[in-house]
């Protein structure tokens, strides 16, 4: 019994420490994907639909762009109206020095999510194109794995 409980156990560590650490997530605007990084190396890849207008950095609510910079993921929302969410900390200091000295609001509510209700099956056709209000989509299925392997904390780099 003993052996079969160590067993057990062991099975449980090495199956604990096969799960990836992401310690950065990257997204690449202009060939809609996002990368999960530890330490470096890429350990999951998903193609992304953007804000309606992706191309340039967000400069005001309702633009539609999809931010660039550097922020952090710093919550988990369950009860999105996109299946699940994790917020992106825009607008950031630079963001608000930027609208502020041009009159502009700089938005916000900006999340990676997933789709319109849990089982949607038309979601892998709708990231062929860009339809979100400046958000990061994923399918439902991507976002259950992404919400288990990113922490809350983990940065995110957003570019062009």
């Amino acid at each position: 019994m003993k052996k079969i409980l160590l067993s057990f156990l062991g099975a449980l560590i090495l199956a604990g420490n096969s799960q990836a650490e992401v310690d950065l997530v990257r997204v690449d605007k202009s060939n809609r994907k996002m990368y999960l990084l530890e330490q470096g190396k890429v350990v999951r890849e998903y193609y992304v639909a953007l804000g309606g207008r992706p191309e340039g950095h967000k400069l005001y609510e309702g633009d539609e762009r999809t931010p660039e910079g550097v922020y952090s993921l710093d919550f988990k929302y369950e009860e999105s109206e996109f299946y699940r969410a994790m917020h992106i900390s825009y607008p950031n200091a630079f963001d608000l020095e930027r609208s502020r000295q041009n009159g502009l609001e700089p938005g916000g509510n900006i999340f990676i999510h997933g789709q319109k209700g849990e089982h949607n099956p038309g979601s892998v056709l709708k990231q062929a194109s860009d339809w979100t209000d400046g958000c990061i989509a994923l399918t439902n299925p991507e976002m259950d794995e992404f919400m288990e392997l990113v922490q809350i904390g983990t940065p995110i780099e957003i570019e062009w």
